[in-house]
């Protein structure tokens, strides 16, 4: 007979219900009377799924008003624990007395729970964010549009690199960051969705939508970009591009003083003892200047690419327009150019900031 471990419990008033169904679920397993712990994430979760079997009873149930509803359900030897969000995501953990038991009911928890992927959608992303509970994945469908589509958005100086980095296969990469400056508004997220799609047969693609915090907390870090492999993975290993927007901070020369062990950890996840044995790459955007970044972010070997993505010249933009009126000596960038196609005028400051899908 196990003799469990010890466990203790406290709550506070900063405690909810869920965090509650959460320890309670996690006691089995940490006592030792479950020793056998496994875990699914769901996408596209049927309404009517029940995700538990049968034959086990519901314990505890709490709902929150923005739609996140968690389960603690029991029986014969194991532990569920249900999560259900209005994005019609799920997390379903079990714990059990024995490995075949643990994987049997996660099996038939999630068996045909799960909607089939529409037959067009030939794209998706991951996006990635800390929660109170750790790291959270949502993986959705986006809109890309082929290279030789938009190829006339970019400047000359820049397709040549960018075709070679479409072109790119995995038996071909060598750095592993992606480096993507320019100032706003000349098309780099319009880039990294094509990037998306060009690669779909071999790469995984995650945006991160707080890079603050993932090199910032070592545990989000690793939960990321580090990852676990699959037990139902056929052998064949897909690359993961991470894909990190807007971290001027992280990269420019004075980053080590501003954000401590931030740049430390990216370069190791590049090209460092934390990248070894992962097919990871990284790529980020960033509306600094070349020279203002931290050399050795731009070293020799570490960048797969490190494209200038900057505006087009006066010539390539009145081709782009179809008339040279109103665009400068200096040419104009992509945003400017949409904005005057549809008889719009941006905002002085807007070339400071952000510019939707064309930063």
């Amino acid at each position: 007979m196990s003799s469990g471990l010890p466990m203790n419990l406290w709550l506070d008033d900063a405690d909810s219900a869920i965090d509650v169904i959460d320890a309670l679920a996690l006691s089995p397993f940490a006592t030792g009377t479950q020793p056998w712990s496994r875990q699914a994430e769901l996408e596209r979760v049927r309404p009517d799924a029940a995700l538990q079997p049968a034959t086990g009873k519901v314990v505890r149930t709490a709902k929150v008003e923005e739609g996140t509803e968690s389960r603690l359900v029991t029986g014969e030897g194991w532990t569920l624990r249900v999560v259900r969000h209005r994005n019609r995501t799920a997390t379903v953990s079990v714990t059990a007395v024995s490995e075949d038991l643990a994987r049997s009911v996660l099996r038939e928890c999630t068996d045909g729970a799960e909607e089939p992927e529409p037959a067009d959608d030939h794209s998706r992303m991951g996006f990635w964010w800390r929660g109170p509970h750790g790291g959270h994945r949502s993986e959705k469908p986006i809109t890309t549009q082929a290279w030789s589509e938009i190829s006339g958005n970019y400047s000359g100086t820049a397709r040549t690199s960018i075709d070679a980095l479409m072109a790119v296969t995995p038996a071909e990469v060598t750095g592993r960051l992606i480096l993507l400056h320019g100032p706003p508004g000349t098309g780099k997220t319009t880039l990294l969705r094509t990037l998306a799609g060009q690669w779909r047969d071999w790469c995984q693609v995650d945006c991160v939508l707080d890079p603050e915090h993932l090199f910032a907390e070592p545990g989000y870090l690793m939960e990321v970009a580090v990852g676990y492999d699959q037990e139902d993975d056929e052998g064949s290993s897909r690359w993961r591009l991470l894909v990190l927007e807007d971290c001027d901070e992280l990269i420019r020369s004075g980053a080590k003083e501003m954000t401590g062990q931030g740049l430390s950890r990216l370069l190791n996840l590049t090209d460092g003892l934390l990248g070894q044995g992962r097919d990871v790459l990284v790529a980020i955007t960033t509306n600094e200047d070349l020279a203002r970044l931290h050399p050795a972010v731009v070293r020799p070997g570490r960048c797969l690419a490190q494209i200038e993505v900057g505006a087009l010249s006066h010539a390539e933009a009145t081709s782009w327009l179809g008339t040279q009126d109103g665009i400068g000596p200096e040419g104009a960038t992509l945003a400017e150019l949409y904005a005057k196609r549809n008889g719009t005028a941006l905002a002085p400051a807007a070339t400071a900031e952000p510019t939707g899908l064309y930063l």
